[in-house]
């Protein structure tokens, strides 16, 4: 699976019937990382009125990484608007955050999730992503002499070697995307007639 994220951190200011409200966006890698984030910036803002965030904190497509807050806002009219623009932006392990300095002048709830959707639109705009390829971990075992067309073929595919062992054979840890190591294991089998195959590392 592959999927944009953001390469550097990205901040927007703008005001609006005197409240100012300033997103930032960041790249995270979980939950917990982005929790971290939304807590430094409070910290940043401490005369903030709010600090309303929502983050994508893995895959795009992974619910269970999820995650939004109204920080005090009426309920619906920040974190969720928030977390619909970063879903619709197809992105994955991004944070949002909104600071709002209140100006006195009362928005309304549809002012209210005007103005946090579009601060982390404008955010978007101004960011930068590269693709980011999730790879699974695989192990592979091969005889000295089946060493040499190994290292060619592997030189065909998106293939990160984490790691080889050249002990009685050789060891290698891969790092490859699911359908990558799919179209490889095919070819090892016919090559090898199916002495050699990966073997899914598990966490």
């Amino acid at each position: 699976m592959q999927y944009p994220v953001l390469q550097q951190p990205v901040s927007f200011s703008e005001e609006i019937k005197k409240s100012r409200f300033i997103c930032y966006l960041q790249p995270v890698s979980n939950l917990e990382e982005a929790k971290q984030f939304w807590q430094k910036v409070r910290a940043e803002h401490p005369d903030a009125r709010h600090h309303c965030w929502a983050t994508v904190a893995g895959a795009p497509n992974d619910s269970q990484q999820y995650g939004f807050s109204d920080d005090g806002e009426p309920s619906g009219t920040a974190g969720k608007p928030m977390l619909n623009v970063l879903l619709g932006s197809g992105l994955g392990e991004i944070c949002a955050v909104v600071v709002r300095y209140y100006g006195g002048i009362l928005l309304g709830t549809g002012g209210l999730v005007r103005a946090y959707g579009n601060g982390v639109q404008q955010a978007l705009k101004l960011a930068t992503t590269t693709i980011k390829i999730e790879r699974q971990q695989y192990q592979l075992l091969c005889q000295y002499a089946q060493w040499a067309w190994l290292e060619a073929m592997l030189k065909h595919f998106d293939v990160e070697i984490v790691q080889q062992q050249f002990t009685d054979q050789v060891c290698l840890t891969l790092a490859i995307a699911e359908e990558q190591a799919i179209q490889l294991n095919h070819q090892l089998n016919e090559r090898s007639a199916g002495q050699l195959q990966l073997q899914l590392i598990e966490d």
